[in-house]
């Protein structure tokens, strides 16, 4: 989806836009028709006596067919919204490699594009019985997935003082002779010497969709499962316990670091969106391991090593 400026881009989102300001209101006259035929049902099975079997079915047959027509433009509308994102995203990438753009982006703000990022991350709304695809929720992506220009991802990169850390990044590019990425500290994206050039192995990607745990509950991290999740205010990325899973598609996961500052060897629960929790891989052999800070440095800023070493 090439843009060449800014007015070009501005232009197809209003175009978005304005079929989204269409959706919505058709999605309220859908909703609308679904509920009169719900109540028609409901009223039919529950106040009169004799009810007719084939009476039933057909009103259950025509709620089903209007909730799927609701459903599918439903879809379309959410489909709308990713694709403002994607222009939207393009033409961040394309202003951030740009010569003429010298801007630079406070850690605060980064911690609200992030919280919105993940706040805003579609929702999957499929058919009764349809799987989830893949990179929804925790659904894992395919074994030859890979992620697009722009994408954020999880990365293994050696930190300040040579431990290996897990951070958030951007996706720069993929050289399919090498099979490496490119990516970027999304911290420091605008500087050069913080471009890391991974393998595959190196690098998760992030989930592009949220489940709904009241329908697809199986697309969520069941309680105590293993996982790395962001650490609040941080964009690194820790080994964690689920210790409560989502209960609505608004909710997040509660989640436990695990820190030997604490007796129990876990931190008190945090809370973390779908978009920021992922599989636990070790990529160490033989006894090598990946150390990382302790979350109790990280939630103070600190700088210094942790001596706890990640053997497992």
């Amino acid at each position: 989806m090439p843009f060449t400026t800014d007015v070009i881009a501005a232009q197809q989102v209003q175009e978005r836009l304005k079929s989204l300001y269409s959706l919505v209101h058709e999605i309220e006259k859908k909703r609308n028709v679904c509920e009169q035929s719900i109540g028609a049902l409901h009223r039919y099975g529950s106040n009169e006596k004799g009810q007719s079997i084939q009476k039933l079915k057909s009103l259950a047959k025509t709620a089903m067919v209007q909730t799927d027509a609701e459903r599918e433009v439903i879809q379309k509308a959410l489909q709308k919204v990713y694709e403002i994102r994607q222009i939207k995203n393009e033409r961040r990438i394309q202003s951030r490699i740009s010569a003429a753009n010298k801007e630079s982006i406070r850690k605060g703000t980064w911690m609200k594009m992030l919280q919105s990022s993940a706040q805003t991350l579609p929702l999957f709304v499929g058919k009764i019985g349809e799987k989830t695809p893949p990179l929804c929720g925790a659904t894992p992506a395919d074994r030859n997935y890979i992620a697009k220009i722009g994408d954020m991802v999880a990365a293994l990169v050696n930190g300040e003082t040579d431990e290996e850390i897990w951070i958030l990044a951007e996706v720069v590019s993929y050289n399919s002779t090498t099979c490496k990425y490119e990516v970027d500290d999304i911290l420091k994206e605008q500087n050069q010497k913080d471009r890391h050039t991974l393998s595959k192995r190196r690098l998760i990607p992030l989930p592009l969709m949220r489940a709904n745990p009241e329908i697809n509950p199986e697309a969520l991290f069941p309680e105590r499962t293993l996982v790395m999740a962001l650490f609040p205010q941080t964009t690194c990325l820790y080994k964690a316990l689920i210790s409560k899973p989502p209960a609505t598609h608004t909710d997040e996961y509660e989640v436990l670091f695990e820190d030997p500052a604490y007796p129990e060897g876990f931190s008190p629960p945090h809370y973390v969106a779908q978009r920021y929790v992922i599989p636990y891989k070790q990529l160490s052999r033989g006894g090598t391991s990946t150390k990382v800070r302790t979350t109790s440095q990280a939630d103070s800023g600190s700088n210094s090593d942790s001596e706890e070493v990640y053997t497992r």
